[in-house]
């Protein structure tokens, strides 16, 4: 199976540096282009009026949207250095739906993305992103677990 394009979802974890590592060296064999995203998580139970009067609320978001942007810079410049072709993008909202929406939105046929590998209670309370895009997505999804050491 050759892939034509590949969605990275990321954060600033190890483990999707890993899915990072994974995904060139698939693009480099599939000559596939490669999309890395960043997810700006926005909390849905705080009104929008609460952000435009926190100043403290509208840093930190403006701090992530930031940092987001410098780690996707970087990102990009290992698939440049690669000769691969590499799109980035931001989405504000829920990490899985931003995930499934920009698959679509970018045509790709695989998304490569890193698990932290949460069990039990945190699973249950946190959620898991992973989960969540592996049930709702149309094209495969290809986990790299977290490696215990």
């Amino acid at each position: 199976m050759s892939y034509q394009h590949i969605l990275v979802p990321v954060d600033d974890s190890p483990i999707s540096y890993a899915a990072i590592d994974h995904a060139l060296e698939l693009a480099k064999l599939c000559q596939a282009e490669v999309t890395i995203l960043s997810v700006v998580a926005v909390d849905p139970y705080v009104g929008v009026d609460f952000y435009k009067v926190a100043p403290s609320i509208t840093e930190h978001f403006m701090e992530a949207e930031a940092n987001a942007k410098a780690q996707l810079h970087d990102i990009t410049m290992s698939f440049d250095r690669e000769n691969i072709e590499v799109n980035s993008k931001i989405f504000h909202g829920n990490p899985a739906e931003g995930i499934i929406h920009v698959a679509d939105e970018v045509g790709a046929d695989l998304i490569i993305m890193g698990s932290h590998g949460r069990t039990g209670v945190k699973k249950l309370v946190l959620g898991s992103v992973a989960q969540s895009v592996l049930s709702q997505s149309p094209i495969p999804v290809m986990v790299i677990k977290h490696q215990s050491s």
